[in-house]
């Protein structure tokens, strides 16, 4: 069984990821290194787990998530279809049964907003995951003087969750954000797609979406 570890621990994607990340530093993009792909791996694995599904799925959701953005070492555009050809080479190589690489290759050409569509319920935990990854962290550079619109956001960013809340059936984004950094229309003008592709994705889970920022309900 090809497992999470093995992913994790496996030297051609690890070197993929790197070179993804790099090539998307030289391009002025946020960060996509390690620590965004594996927050999204276990995001996606969690809302999974959190809702009953089958741990092998969930598994294959953190090797989706794991692997997601390594079609940006070709290009950022259609880096979704890229990584997910990618994917299939790897994974069939390993030896990973084709059932499960279908699962993991259908949400990773299917993650990004262009053309994103939750198609299964990998593809919607990965999106999910991928698009309320929102910190201060991602942001490379310090200096405010360099900011373009997407740092700022960011930037703004004091503190992030995202949770899942049973009781009322959904996955709730809670981002309190220095107004003063990036007013809220700020981040609309950067994240309402993305935002309205996680409601289709938690719909396709049977949840609703809800962003809330700074204590007030926004959608």
């Amino acid at each position: 069984m090809i497992t999470a570890a093995k992913i994790k621990e496996n030297p051609q994607i690890r070197t993929y990821v790197e070179a993804a990340d790099a090539t998307l530093k030289e391009m002025g993009y946020t960060e996509h290194s390690f620590a965004h792909v594996t927050r999204v791996a276990h995001v996606a694995e969690k809302i999974l787990a959190d809702l009953g599904y089958p741990a092998r799925l969930c598994e294959l959701a953190w090797i989706a998530g794991y692997m997601h953005d390594i079609g940006n070492v070709i290009n950022r555009i259609d880096h979704a279809q890229s990584g997910a050809v990618m994917a299939f080479r790897i994974l069939d190589k390993l030896g990973m049964p084709a059932d499960e690489i279908a699962v993991i290759c259908s949400a990773i050409g299917n993650h990004d907003e262009s053309t994103a569509y939750p198609v299964n319920e990998v593809a919607a935990a990965l999106i999910l995951a991928d698009k309320t990854d929102v910190r201060r962290t991602r942001v490379r550079t310090k200096d405010r003087d360099l900011f373009d619109i997407h740092d700022r956001v960011n930037y703004s960013v004091e503190k992030a969750s995202t949770r899942f809340l049973p009781e009322q059936k959904e996955i709730l984004l809670e981002l309190t954000i220095d107004t003063e950094i990036s007013p809220v229309p700020d981040y609309f003008e950067i994240f309402m797609d993305r935002m309205l592709l996680c409601r289709k994705a938690a719909k396709r889970l049977g949840l609703n979406f809800r962003l809330e920022i700074n204590g007030q309900k926004i959608l």
